[in-house]
């Protein structure tokens, strides 16, 4: 249940911070290839395109990496006992 609940707290700070890290890598791609700001092109660009992509890809990494880490700390649990 541990494992659970772990994997579920990093998918979520996975998702929020996949999010952020989404969001400045649009903003930097939007400096660096001129893209055009006329009716919000540059926004949607951001928010529709790298967002999504960064949270799916934070989520993952948080939900791998916290169940990485519980089942790291019951193998070392078990081996003490």
């Amino acid at each position: 249940m541990k494992t659970v609940v772990l994997a579920a707290f990093g998918t979520i700070a996975g998702l929020i911070l996949g999010a952020a890290v989404g969001i400045l890598a649009g903003i930097a791609w939007i400096n660096l290839a001129s893209t055009s700001d006329f009716e919000g092109q540059s926004a949607m660009l951001v928010f529709f395109t790298f967002a999504p992509i960064g949270s799916v890809l934070g989520g993952l990494t948080g939900a791998i990496w916290a169940g990485f880490v519980a089942a790291r700390s019951r193998i070392r649990m078990g081996g003490d006992a």
